[in-house]
């Protein structure tokens, strides 16, 4: 099989040592996929914290040229932003609707999550003033986090009316257990999302985000909201990833020294060295995103050859054990991100998860979009 890759775009510093290459093509295979296990359903995208870190500008247009028409993000500014470039798609933003927000939603056609009942007063009050879109409503079904509570869902199922002023086109929740498909929290909140919004006005129903959509149809409803997995992150923890990687991640070696037992290695001497050892310093550390916890934990590549993180993460440089790779130099690239450690595999290194990786890259990388096909 021959694999073709285009170059779209270039972007960043001129002179960077470090590149981050997002590979286009990936998200829209992502999408095609997550878009075939909704089947029924339509399959929204979530590109907020600027389309978790790889450029939300860039990766709409591509889930757009996939057959995306709804985007959600986070804010309000997140929105207006994906309007410049998206005129005619359909966007909700999640955090909901704060005070001086309606004006704008009006103006650039934007449609807020109303999560608490002064939101809805407020944008009752709003649209029946002036003709504006319609809005999404939120109840909380066990995360505790934003939505309406089962008390406050409640009062509004005895009291409809509040919403005769309001176009309430869809009501989401969200899953708090997505990623662990055995959890019983998962069909505990299946089944009190079914149940209340049988007992809300007629909209269409949206509960599950990436992780949820691998749980089956009964989860599906009438839109799915596919996130992280867009972007490569795995949807279940316990099996194979099945989404394309869409991140690589690469930095220039920029010194490789030898060094040998008794000397110690980064801040705070942390790595102390035992015997003969080749150690590269890198042109990356946590100012350009990553976690300072991958000290001594975190794996590099060169090539196909393991190059173990040795010291701290520093904020512009890291230390890797380059002994097996004996003629690498500077000026060569290592990956930090790429196909024999993707973003998950990194995460669990770190302690941390795949959508904190992706959303904490840097500035100082130069981007280039891509766009691989078979």
């Amino acid at each position: 099989m021959t694999v073709r890759m285009s170059l779209i775009d270039e972007a960043g510093p001129q002179h960077a040592t470090s590149v981050l290459s997002i590979d286009l093509g990936a998200v829209k295979s992502n999408y095609k996929l997550l878009a075939k296990r909704a089947k029924k359903a339509v399959c929204a995208a979530v590109v907020k914290a600027n389309g978790y870190g790889l450029g939300a500008e860039q990766v709409a247009q591509a889930l757009t040229e996939a057959g995306c028409t709804t985007f959600f993000v986070a804010t309000l500014d997140e929105a207006i932003a994906l309007r410049a470039v998206q005129p005619g798609a359909i966007i909700y933003y999640l955090n909901g609707l704060m005070p001086g927000e309606t004006d704008a939603c009006a103006e650039y056609n934007i449609r807020p999550v109303l999560n608490d009942p002064g939101q809805l007063d407020r944008w009752a009050g709003f649209r029946f003033e002036k003709g504006v879109p319609p809005a999404a409503l939120q109840i909380d079904t066990g995360l505790s986090r934003l939505g309406l509570t089962p008390k406050e869902t409640e009062q509004l199922i005895a009291a409809p009316e509040r919403l005769a002023n309001i176009d309430i086109d869809l009501v989401i929740s969200h899953l708090a257990c997505g990623d662990t498909p055995d959890h019983p929290l998962n069909k505990q909140q299946r089944d009190a999302f079914a149940k209340t919004t049988g007992l809300l006005p007629v909209a269409k129903r949206s509960l599950a985000a990436s992780s949820g959509i691998f749980l089956g149809a009964a989860w599906h409803f009438d839109m799915v909201r596919a996130g992280a997995a867009l972007y490569g992150v795995t949807p279940n923890r316990e099996k194979p990833n099945p989404m394309a990687q869409v991140v690589h991640l690469q930095a220039k070696i920029l010194q490789v020294r030898d060094v040998d037992t008794p000397q110690t290695v980064g801040y705070g001497a942390t790595r102390r060295i035992t015997g003969p050892t080749k150690v590269a310093t890198v042109a990356a550390g946590y100012a350009d995103g990553l976690p300072r916890s991958l000290g001594n934990e975190g794996t590099a590549y060169i090539g196909k050859i393991a190059a173990p993180v040795i010291g701290r993460v520093s904020m512009d440089l890291m230390t890797l054990d380059i002994s097996d790779v004996p003629d690498a130099k500077p000026g060569d690239m290592v990956d930090l991100i790429g196909p024999l450690n993707d973003p998950d595999m990194d995460a669990e290194a770190a302690g941390t998860i795949g959508y904190e990786i992706l959303t904490r890259l840097g500035r100082r990388y130069r981007r280039r979009y891509i766009e691989t096909a078979a």
